[in-house]
């Protein structure tokens, strides 16, 4: 199902999207069957006329915290370095399957590596958004101890993204874990304040406190069930709204 044939809500999108998204459920690695299908909701998308951004994960191939975590021969900076460059590779993956289903794409890297990917320079961003190009932005900030939640809240405020959305492989924000608690409640809208003072598993402190200080709202979704990016960008109420506004019920 699609619905490409909706007018976007927002003319500026940044799409993170996590490692997970690459692979199937328990598995790591890339599955193209699991890319096609992001790839594809993406083209239809991208009908619609709106400029989109997209921050990719590396966890399907290797989180640099839990790498350093575990590692005694490599030092945290390292595996951190490590794990942007597993963004990178998501990234290469992302922008043939986008390619192969006709949408245009630039890959834009924080860490300099002309001959894969262009660095990350922001107007060069603003103007291939603007030719209806999909900017795949990899290696977080480039730096270490940073997040790809934070990074993408980042590049959401250098590009003046209107909003972020979060796809997940749940349908929103719970009070708990819900795999764990049956009962936990899902959110239709929910602060920024909440979500910190709660602990609510969104994205990190940081990203949160970005998007919150720039006034960026976030849709957390279910981007597995196809036509849901389609829907959360229309502006439908899928999924859970982080705002400063919050519940308006």
């Amino acid at each position: 199902m699609t619905v490409s044939n909706q007018r976007p809500t927002y003319k500026r999108v940044l799409l993170k999207i996590s490692g997970e998204s690459f692979c199937r459920e328990g598995e790591s690695g890339i599955s193209m069957v699991e890319l096609s299908s992001v790839a594809e909701q993406i083209r239809d998308v991208m009908k619609s006329g709106i400029q989109l951004a997209i921050v990719c994960g590396g966890g399907n191939i290797l989180r640099g915290k839990q790498f350093a975590d575990i590692s005694q021969q490599i030092v945290p900076s390292t595996a951190h370095y490590m794990g942007m460059l597993a963004t990178v590779i998501n990234g290469l993956a992302l922008q043939d399957a986008l390619e192969s289903v006709g949408v245009a794409t630039r890959l834009q890297s924080a860490i300099r590596m002309e001959g894969v990917a262009e660095p990350f320079i922001r107007r060069r961003c603003l103007r291939h958004l603007e030719k209806g190009r999909v900017v795949i932005l990899a290696a977080g900030t480039g730096s270490p101890f940073v997040t790809t939640d934070t990074a993408a809240a980042l590049r959401a405020r250098e590009i003046d993204a209107d909003v972020v959305l979060k796809g997940t492989k749940v349908d929103g924000v719970y009070s708990e874990d819900p795999m764990k608690n049956p009962h936990a409640i899902r959110y239709t809208d929910i602060s920024f304040r909440e979500v910190l003072d709660q602990n609510l598993q969104v994205m990190d402190a940081q990203a949160m406190h970005h998007c919150m200080e720039h006034n960026i709202d976030i849709i957390v979704f279910n981007y597995k069930k196809v036509g849901n990016i389609a829907r959360a960008v229309a502006g439908e109420r899928i999924g859970t709204r982080v705002s400063t506004e919050g519940r308006t019920s």
